[in-house]
């Protein structure tokens, strides 16, 4: 794949896509624990195998070192209850009925088929950590997905979900041979007004997801989440850029995160400007209910630290050259 970097930067400054050192945003509270840092330069890379006329000639191949990229595999939740009743009428979004909506059986069918996927191309052996939005429909999806086999009594493991969560009439999903999950509330869905999208307390999560880890959720109720307001879409934009910030801060190259069709489409909003139409159109079009897209972010800032694991210096053996056959020809004597 030709790659190619966007000019577009993570930091709170969305709308003005320029970053600067001490761009800052004080709207969105802070939701998940990490330490303060500076904005982070970050760029998607997507392919681009020509320059078409009326472009920018910087528009096309790029390179970039492996060690600064992190691969992202991003995951739309299966298909919800909230999803079949908002179809046939939007203002059922508003029904107390659709709280913290789970998976449909046909959400499920889903779940497999992308299960099937990931193990068919390899990618549930690469992927390294698994974040997921603390919601039932998305951890539903992401321990289907991403977590083991059915859950067989006596393993010495916790399991990933235990049977008939969130009226699922799943069977216990195991932890055995599974990359860590983690919940991280920064990649919820739009927050507010919406039941669908209000979170149970953390401690009615743990014993049906109980190896999910919670550690980075601060309050057992769902503090952020308000009946009368509904987070601006710019918001959620910032907030996006949060989590993406925050994302680089793990050690972790290759990344799953399940989360919602309304963070994805704000989030890769601000990406792809530089691009051609159809890249950008690729980056930034709406994510069907349990898709998945991989996509590439860059350091461009000299944030990370890390070193290359693959890198060779190529130094020269010490000692003198061994005479080859040219030179023996040219110099007899040698």
């Amino acid at each position: 794949m030709s790659i190619l970097l966007t000019n577009c930067c993570i930091c709170s400054n969305y709308f003005n896509l320029t970053c600067t050192a001490t761009c800052t945003s004080t709207s969105i509270p802070p939701i998940i624990k990490h330490h303060q840092r500076p904005p982070i330069r970050l760029s998607l890379l997507r392919s681009s195998s020509s320059t078409p006329s009326g472009m920018d000639s910087n528009v096309g191949q790029s390179l970039y070192p492996l060690h600064r990229c992190k691969t992202i595999h991003l995951v739309r939740h299966a298909q919800g209850i909230h999803n079949v009743e908002g179809e046939k009428d939007h203002d059922a979004y508003l029904s107390e009925e659709l709280f913290d909506a789970h998976v449909t059986p046909l959400g499920w069918k889903q779940v497999a088929n992308l299960k099937n996927h990931v193990e068919a191309c390899g990618l549930s052996k690469k992927i390294e950590l698994v974040i997921v939005s603390p919601l039932l429909r998305t951890m539903q999806t992401a321990v289907g997905v991403f977590g083991g086999e059915a859950y067989v009594d006596g393993i010495d493991a916790p399991p990933l979900m235990v049977a008939n969560a969130g009226k699922s009439s799943h069977p216990a999903i195991s932890s055995l041979n599974c990359s860590p999950f983690i919940a991280v509330e920064l990649c919820r869905e739009h927050l507010g007004l919406h039941p669908c999208d209000r979170r149970r307390s953390i401690s009615e999560y743990k014993p049906i997801f109980p190896a999910i880890d919670f550690s980075l959720i601060e309050s057992d109720a769902d503090i952020l989440w308000k009946p009368d307001t509904r987070e601006k879409d710019e918001e959620l934009a910032r907030r996006g850029m949060k989590f993406l910030d925050w994302l680089w801060t793990r050690p972790e190259k290759e990344i799953a995160v399940v989360t919602h069709s309304g963070f994805l489409i704000h989030a890769l909003s601000a990406f792809g400007n530089d691009c051609h139409l159809s890249i950008k159109s690729e980056i930034c079009k709406p994510f069907n209910n349990c898709e998945l897209r991989s996509v590439v972010i860059v350091d461009r800032g000299m944030i990370g630290s890390d070193s290359s694991t693959t890198n060779y210096p190529g130094k020269i053996p010490s000692g003198p050259d061994l005479p080859n056959d040219f030179a023996k020809q040219k110099h007899p004597g040698i």
